[in-house]
């Protein structure tokens, strides 16, 4: 792991990144980090994480690493506190960065209100610094918050490792730019206006980046290697990788090779990719035959860059972008914002909205700069000048979000920071339909806290905001951070307008540091309840209403189509696949625009649904469901993966399944009798009796029962299944069974004070106490001492014992021994007669217990039974919070990410709100903060299919008023006679769902009975709930047997 930060001479922490200089010259250390995490728990601050902040800071440390311990002991000046600068301090805050200082020297408007969220009406006319660090400090206690409304002095930034500038004069960052330089702090510059964004990052001569990509160095399990010139490593990808693991130029370690063991332990050797499967490295012609084991591990060396001064980057500027196309419109902006400089300097004031004088001044001036820098796009200057004295909150959720995640670079060393100009624009919104009809009249200030948008879009938009019915699905961190922007942006503000929430989660611990709406005193408090709460001290005009509902099949009578089709839109902010699936599903049946954004990580997205004009979402691979072959599991695993899921499953089978099943067959007299034929039965019956035969009188005979079950799993089992295939085992002549995706194990031998068999011990023992009602104990000496009486007898292999060693083997059919399942039988029967009979039982007998990735107890046994099956088997361990993340199954999240996505959302619902109907304006993006890259591309069209001689597309379906000659409802009769009459289709078969309603194919009494009955009638009948709406599917007479499901669907309203 990254050393900590060095003290500077006053005892803070100095400027941790700048590489010290060198004899040699260089600044490259040797340091290597390692795939294969050292059994640790990463530390804040430089001393052990307290319980509660690792609770706390836990999914942000998966993003950040080691690094992240550099946070508490941080300063960063924040200056200009309007939205963008709001924006980064509340993101340092939650991250739980040691001292933010707030600057601003001027004081809070009500315009202000349109996007800084840390302001109330009553603050207005006070200092912006002073009020936001009130705020601020209750975010997040263990971060100190300051207040400066003086000069920026020398002095005064002197004592700061990050200084960033919002809202800041061209003369003010070109003379703090040349300080920070020559001090090797860390500088950086961003600004919104209207709807454009800016961010420049100088981190100084020489600063040194120890952690360049995301995630861990990757380690894989070696197949093969070539003796040859050069040689070729053949390994077994790994479970979480897509694409290719290794890279090109990447540094890699060798551990654990048999045969070539000259590659182990050696330099980092450079590699390159052949496939997905397969590297070259050195020569390795006179190196001694490859037999088998070993892993490959990538290793990450620190790497220097060096940063120009702003001073001089103006006039020679590195420029992020995707694409050439990104890299000219960026140049302009460039130009563009040097400008606008100018222009205030000129007039005092920014460029008057959709006045063109004003505009064409500013192109003037960027024409005199552009001239020096390349060509210029004469069409986005304008664009951007003449709303540029907008603010909008969207804007500064993206910008601000980017400036924050270079700012935790600067203090970690976690990932790439920007080199050096980073320019972002949504101008695309000034091609909406009717946007350039607007006047100066329209856009002009009415003393609202809506006048920065006004200055964008309108006054008459701004109504059409306050109108909006939105439903907003999840109140997690993406949640929140859309209920900020909707109260600041005014959407549900105004007669009419509606805002749903619902959550069923409470404030978790956890949460704090990423979702901005919920504070300590709302830990266990209902998410939506709390979320609503401040959305209405940020906005009190916004109508929410809070829900803690789950939207899915469950709650389809509370959220039916009538409620999506009366919505303008809704906002997924869920965090599951299945979910996400299934909203998608309502909003595409009803035709309701749906915004889906998601976050892993530092990486995010957000996608577009706007009925008829885009192909439907479909989020995710929903195939993937994290399982694997039972055999790699129980004998050949090959990653952490594998023996943390292992892990999981003995948990299960442990702690939870035998409590569950003995509790069953001591309170159901019947329980015997209900269980299936065969071997299920069997094993169900044997874990009863072993579970009461084992039942412990004390804590002491806990322990013992751990430390048999240590014995059983790492080595007994082992030694059989080495027994049973020994290392030198064949498969066929020649053939090593111990080979490939095989890796051969070894048992251990228990020492008590060996800390991961202590810990396995002690986390088994207390569980098994729990299980079975007996109070534990913490005396981890009394515990060694009994542990070192522990005799256990000498393990004796067994010979034929049987060993499924595949798949195939693992699911053939074994007979079951009828003999020994009536032994069984009669042997519970008895014991449980004595058990009722003979003593007090408390009922239940057994507590089951659930694994929850929140319980360290749970965790520690995890995490020492997962890493001792790793030692079997040579594979490296993991500590205890990589074991929590992938054990319990938790996406990495950071606020950072979760506010620019949020923005970037945020940005698209300006256009649902305007009703633009053309696809060119809308934008779905991908973002990866881990090296400051945007893709805002457009969303493809919806797919389009033949069906009856006509083209058709998803979004389209058949409608019909279900109303028969009589008044009344429907008969399937009616039904059919319609698509025939109407579409000239006969139909053969009509589902609703997998309910059949008829099917020409049946008998002829069925398909009478069938035709005369009315609808909802037939659905009653197959126990569905009554629908005011139906949709219909079906299969017509002739139709290609391949438009199995490209036909529109019929929908169905009933009277």
């Amino acid at each position: 792991m990254a050393a900590p930060a060095a003290a500077g001479p006053s005892g803070r922490a100095g400027p941790p990144r700048q590489a010290a200089p060198s004899a040699t010259g260089s600044s490259r250390r040797r340091v290597l980090r390692r795939a294969g995490p050292a059994f640790l728990v990463p530390t804040m601050g430089g001393a052990a994480m307290a319980g509660s902040e690792e609770g706390l800071y836990s999914r942000q440390l998966y993003v950040l690493g080691g690094g992240a311990r550099r946070l508490a002991g941080a300063r960063v000046l924040v200056s200009g506190l309007r939205g963008t600068g709001a924006q980064v301090a509340a993101a340092l805050v939650l991250a739980g960065t040691g001292r933010v200082v707030l600057h601003d020297r001027g004081t809070a408007c009500t315009a202000d209100r349109a996007q800084q969220f840390l302001l109330e009406e009553c603050d207005v006319g006070q200092n912006r610094a002073e009020v936001s660090q009130r705020v601020l400090a209750e975010l997040n206690p263990r971060v100190v918050v300051a207040a400066h409304t003086g000069e920026l002095s020398e002095a005064f930034l002197a004592s700061f490792q990050v200084v960033v500038l919002t809202e800041s004069p061209l003369e003010e960052q070109l003379r703090i730019g040349d300080f920070c330089h020559d001090r090797g702090i860390c500088f950086i510059v961003a600004d919104t206006k209207g709807l454009a964004g800016q961010l420049f990052c100088d981190f100084g001569k020489r600063f040194v980046v120890d952690e360049p990509a995301e995630g861990e160095p990757v380690c894989a399990v070696v197949q093969d290697i070539s003796q040859g010139n050069p040689g070729v490593v053949t390994y077994v990808g790994t479970e979480d990788s897509h694409g290719y693991p290794f890279c090109d130029g990447d540094l890699v370690t060798f551990s654990g090779v048999e045969g070539m063991t000259e590659l182990n332990n050696r330099e980092p050797i450079p590699v390159r990719v052949l496939d997905a499967f397969k590297l070259e490295i050195g020569d390795t012609s006179s190196f001694s035959p490859y037999r088998r084991g070993g892993l490959v591990s990538q290793v990450w060396l620190p790497q220097e860059h060096s940063y120009e001064p702003l001073r001089q980057a103006l006039v020679d500027p590195k420029i992020q972008a995707t694409n050439s196309k990104e890299l000219l419109r960026s140049r302009s902006l460039h130009a563009a914002f040097q400008a606008l400089h100018a222009f205030r300097g000129e007039r005092g004031h920014l460029p008057r909205p959709r006045v063109s004088v004003d505009a064409e001044r500013v192109l003037e001036l960027a024409r005199s700069l552009g001239a020096q820098q390349g060509p210029l796009d004469e069409d986005v200057v304008r664009a951007f000048a003449s709303v540029s004295a907008g603010d909008l909150c969207p804007m500064a959720s993206v910008l601000g979000a980017m400036v924050a995640q270079e700012v935790l670079k600067a203090i970690t060393g976690k990932f790439l920071p920007l080199d050096q100009w980073f320019y972002f624009d949504a101008l695309e919104c000034l091609a909406l339909e009717g946007a350039e009809r607007l006047t100066e009249e329209d856009c002009a200030p009415r003393g609202s806290r809506y006048d920065g948008q006004i200055a964008v879009f309108g006054a008459d938009f701004q109504e059409q905001l306050g109108r909006q019915k939105y439903f907003v699905v999840g109140a997690g961190a993406i949640g929140c951070e859309l209920l900020k922007n909707f109260a600041m942006m005014g959407l549900a503000a105004g007669p009419g307008g509606d805002l749903t929430v619902t959550d069923m989660d409470t404030v978790a611990l956890s949460n704090l540091h990423r979702q901005l709406l919920y504070r300590t005193a709302d830990v266990s408090k209902p998410k939506s309840v709390v979320a609503a709460a401040a959305v209405r001290r940020m906005n009190p005009s916004v109508r929410v209403v809070a829900h803690q509902n789950q939207v899915g099949p469950a709650t389809e009578l509370l959220y039916g189509d009538d409620f999506f089709r009366r919505l303008d839109g809704v906002a997924s902010a869920l965090d599951t696949l299945e979910a996400r699936a299934y909203l998608e599903s309502c909003c595409l049946r009803c035709h309701t625009p749906l915004l889906d954004s998601g976050t892993e990580g530092p990486r995010g997205n957000v996608l577009p649904m706007v009925p008829s004009l885009t192909e439907p979402l479909r989020p995710g691979d929903m195939s993937r469901d994290g399982t694997f072959p039972l055999c790699t599991l129980r004998y050949f695993p090959r990653t952490i993966q594998h023996t943390l899921q292992w892990a999981r499953d003995e948990f299960e089978g442990l702690f939870q399944l035998p409590a569950e099943r003995v509790n069953r067959f001591m309170e159901d007299p019947a329980f015997l009798d209900q269980l299936p034929a065969g071997l299920e039965a069997l094993e169900v019956l044997e874990q009863v009796q072993g579970s009461l035969r084992e039942r412990p009188r004390d804590w002491q005979d806990c322990l013992r029962w751990a430390r048999r079950h240590w014995q059983s799993c790492y080595h007994d089992d082992i030694a059989q299944l080495l027994h049973n295939c020994p290392p030198e085992h064949e498969t066929s002549p020649g053939v090593p069974f111990w080979s490939g995706d095989k890796s051969c194990p070894h048992p251990l031998t228990f020492d008590p004070d060996n800390d991961t068999h202590l810990e396995y011990i002690l986390a088994a023992a207390r569980l098994f106490a729990q299980a079975h009602k007996v109070p534990p104990c913490n005396d981890r000496a009394a515990v060694q001492a009994i542990l070192r009486n522990v005799v256990l007898p000498p393990f004796m292999p067994q010979d034929g014992l049987r060993i499924p060693l595949t798949e195939e083997q693992e699911e053939a059919q074994v007979p079951v021994d009828s003999g020994r399942l009536a032994e069984l039988t009669q042997d519970l029967v008895q014991r449980r007669q004595e058990l009722i009979g003979g003593e007090e039982v408390q009922v239940p007998l057994m507590e089951p217990i659930h694994f929850e990735k929140d319980d360290n107890i749970h965790m520690d046994f995890i995490t020492a039974a997962s890493n001792l099956r790793a030692e079997n088997y040579g594979i490296p361990p993991a500590d205890w919070l990589t074991s929590k993340r992938i054990a319990g199954r938790i996406v990495p999240a950071i606020i950072t990410t979760t506010a620019a996505v949020a923005g970037l959302a945020c940005l698209e619902i300006y256009k649902l709100v305007w009703g633009c109907r053309d696809l060119s304006c809308y934008r779905k993006s991908n973002l990866r903060l881990s090296d400051c890259w945007l893709l805002r591309t457009h969303p493809p069209p919806p797919p389009t299919y033949q069906y009856g001689g006509q083209e058709w597309s998803c979004w389209d379906r058949l409608e019909m008023q279900a109303v028969g000659a009589d008044g009344q409802e429907m008969t399937v009769q009616e039904v059919l006679d319609w698509m025939q009459r109407t579409r000239g289709w006969t139909v053969t078969m009509l589902l609703h769902g997998y309910t059949m309603l008829y099917d020409r194919g049946g008998d002829e009494e069925t398909r009478a009975r069938q035709l005369a009955q009315r609808l909802s009638a037939s659905l009653e009948d197959a126990g569905e709930p009554r629908r005011r709406e139906l949709q219909l599917t079906y299969v017509c007479e002739g139709e290609d047997p391949e438009a199995e499901d490209a036909r529109p669907p019929l929908l169905c309203s009933l009277p």
